[in-house]
């Protein structure tokens, strides 16, 4: 793979416009570490704003409608993230997953909008602590994985155009503080892997996997050396220049 790491900050619902100044230091330290791609995925609230206040990173949203336009109040369409500055968006999140029941078809339909609009997207899967004891994670990864990818017109091109990154995150580890072990990591990226070289053929060197769930200073430097991890979706320690900017420098050498 010749792709930068891609490290990517999931503010969640959180935030407000005095966390800008946050965002700024990101930005600004980002200058340090030009190979690495670095993001972040505020509230829809503070997309335009982040948009604004940085100029290094890149600005996503944590979701969107798989429609364009419509009656479907209170959601946001691929096409007006890119409207205000967006450059991605994360779909499937197993947040909206199971709080708002979204099916592998429903992700799949917003992955496919998205990538229409213009936007790289972020495909989440991940498994339950029930799945992985019962010897069901891969299949149940698989199954996400083979009804989440867009398919259809022009998504051969935006996967050339490496718009399409897949963030593996074991529910269980999502904000608990545990942390799959490095082996299991191993074994699951060249799971997804293979699901999309059956995908996609040679264009699968173009996507990159990332590892999530709970991930830190202190656990990415082996998380991120990983064999198959090409990046890093992070949550609460995206929050502050000072937990994230750790997490960047395990996935690269600043320049002086």
């Amino acid at each position: 793979m010749t792709q930068r790491p891609y490290i990517v900050g999931n503010w969640k619902m959180n935030g407000s416009r005095t966390m800008l100044a946050e965002a700024r230091s990101i930005d600004r330290a980002a200058q340090r570490y030009p190979d690495v791609e670095i993001a972040l995925a505020p509230p829809f609230t503070l997309i335009d704003a982040l948009r604004e206040a940085v100029s290094a990173i890149g600005v996503g949203g944590q979701d969107c409608h798989a429609e364009v336009k419509g009656a479907h109040t209170g959601d946001v369409s691929a096409a007006m993230l890119a409207d205000i500055g967006a450059d991605f968006v994360i779909v499937g999140h197993s947040e909206r997953r199971r709080d708002h029941k979204e099916s592998n078809a429903a992700v799949r339909a917003k992955a496919k909008a998205a990538l229409a609009a213009g936007l790289g997207v972020i495909l989440c899967v991940g498994e339950t602590l029930a799945e992985r004891d019962a010897g069901k994670a891969e299949a149940v990864v698989g199954k996400q994985i083979d009804g989440s990818l867009p398919k259809g017109e022009g998504i051969v091109e935006a996967i050339a155009a490496a718009r399409l990154a897949i963030a593996y995150e074991p529910v269980w580890a999502i904000g608990t503080g545990r942390v799959a072990a490095i082996e299991d990591v191993i074994a699951m990226h060249a799971a997804v892997r293979a699901r999309l070289i059956a995908a996609f053929g040679d264009s699968h060197a173009k996507v990159r996997i990332l590892y999530g769930g709970s991930v830190n200073g202190e656990n990415a430097g082996a998380l991120l050396a990983a064999e198959g991890v090409e990046g890093a979706l992070v949550g609460g320690a995206s929050l502050t220049a000072d937990a994230f900017l750790p997490i960047i420098a395990a996935a690269s050498r600043p320049i002086d």
